[in-house]
């Protein structure tokens, strides 16, 4: 009996965990030479749902080798071929310290970033994002990826 209520609590926990149906997250992978000025990373969202509404946030995966405090990313949103929003958005690595702020095992580490909240994006909305650093290549960038997650939750 014991053995049975500590499965059933353990799933209700893992369901309680799950995904919605019109949550979304992808990642690209930059290859080892760096991320060029002009290479723009591009994700279609797909959700359960032809329109979803929820918060956007963007990750970044780096190493130590990334040699700046932060990164300057902009962030366009098109919506049936039209742009509907193009941002400049800051992502802080670092303290003034050198003290990295991502969280990761190993020489990886992720931090995130809010892009907009309450946002409604249909399931053929495309989000564009490339970095506007002043340098053309940038070192220790391992992924970049985007985390929608569904005000509506099944």
């Amino acid at each position: 009996m014991h053995k049975l209520f500590i499965f059933i609590f353990l799933s209700l926990c893992l369901g309680a965990c799950s995904l919605g149906h019109n949550d979304y997250s992808d990642f690209s992978n930059k290859p080892a030479q760096g991320w060029g000025y002009n290479d723009t990373i591009s994700f279609t969202p797909s959700f359960a749902d032809s329109i979803a509404t929820g918060n956007l946030s963007i990750a970044v995966r780096h190493d130590n080798s990334y040699p700046f405090r932060n990164l300057w990313v902009e962030v366009t949103i098109n919506m049936d071929s039209i742009v509907t929003s193009r941002d400049s958005i800051n992502i802080e690595f670092a303290d003034i310290y050198g003290n990295w702020h991502g969280k990761g095992i190993g020489s990886t580490l992720q931090i995130e970033k809010g892009i907009a909240e309450g946002i409604t994006l249909p399931d053929s909305a495309n989000i564009h994002i490339r970095h506007i650093m002043r340098v053309d290549t940038l070192q220790g960038i391992e992924q970049i990826g985007i985390f929608f997650f569904s005000d509506k939750q099944d």
